[in-house]
């Protein structure tokens, strides 16, 4: 869908505006796909996002303050997702042993499987709709990159 028939305007002050436009409306548009396909496994976007971190680092764990170093939206309650991913069984917590004031999270069997899931989901679902060959999407890459450079 062309960015003027979903905001139904096209009124831009130039096209660098259009596509700071297009980049806001192409991420919403892609969170709701996503946050579709995440609700099927009860996961939100950051509890996803915590699990995809700590497989990353399986089966070593991690303490708070490096998932919270690693998150894509900075602004997340890392502790809050981490206590909500305890209660589902997806992660373990235990003080750490060098520093006992830290905290230490790990994957656990649940949290593994729910992942692989999930992910292989996600997969699917984003492929589906993203429709770019390997060139357009690393080329877009590059262009993301690019601009936050700037």
């Amino acid at each position: 869908m062309k960015l003027e028939e979903a905001i139904q305007s096209n009124q831009f002050k130039s096209p660098a505006q259009k596509a700071a436009l297009n980049i806001l409306y192409t991420a919403w548009w892609l969170r709701n796909i996503t946050n579709c396909t995440l609700k099927e496994f009860d996961l939100t976007h950051e509890q996803y996002n915590v699990l995809r971190i700590l497989k990353g680092k399986h089966p070593q764990p991690m303490c708070t303050k490096d998932i919270a170093s690693r998150v894509i939206e900075k602004s997340s309650n890392v502790p809050r997702i981490t206590d909500r991913l305890v209660a589902k069984k997806w992660i373990a917590r235990c003080q750490g042993t060098a520093d006992r004031r830290e905290t230490i999270s790990s994957l656990t069997p649940a949290g593994l499987e729910v992942l692989a899931k999930a992910t292989k989901a996600m997969e699917a679902s984003i492929g589906k709709r993203l429709q770019l060959s390997d060139a357009d999407a690393d080329q877009l890459n590059e262009l993301l990159e690019r601009m936050r450079e700037g």
